[in-house]
């Protein structure tokens, strides 16, 4: 994919996003058993305990124990979007995994300077607050 100028952006891609959580094993079942994302690798214990989950096509999701019990605040990440083939099937799988659903499925255009791209998206709140956006989309 190429930059304003033409040319290839000097990365291998997006890896992953990383969360620093109150609850390790509460997230590890929102995001391994409510959303089906697997396990990929686990280190360290207790309050340093971390795990790489995999979200598809080499994106993951990093959870990190010891984060903190209280509310947190929004800051320059505003949400994180997991790609879907159904918006739909994706939030009422985070709903049914104790997800706080904060925008329900609706499709959008992007009225981009390149093309239009229409979209579907949701959104919910994970275990720790963090706000997650589920994205079905061809052109993106």
């Amino acid at each position: 994919m190429g930059d304003r100028n033409g040319k290839t952006a000097p990365f291998g891609g997006f890896h992953h996003v990383s969360l620093k959580v109150g609850d390790f094993r509460k997230s590890l079942e929102f995001y391994i058993d409510g959303l089906g994302l697997t396990e990929k690798i686990r280190w360290g214990e207790g309050e340093k305990e971390a795990v790489m989950l995999d979200a598809g096509n080499g994106n993951y999701v990093e959870i990190f124990a010891g984060g903190s019990k209280t509310e947190k605040p929004a800051g320059a990440i505003i949400h994180f979007a997991l790609r879907t083939a159904s918006c739909d099937a994706s939030l009422e799988r985070a709903r049914k995994a104790g997800g706080v659903v904060t925008v329900e499925p609706n499709d959008v255009v992007i009225e981009g300077r390149q093309f239009k791209a229409p979209v579907r998206i949701a959104f919910c709140k994970g275990p720790d607050g963090e706000e997650i956006e589920f994205f079905q989309g061809e052109d993106l």
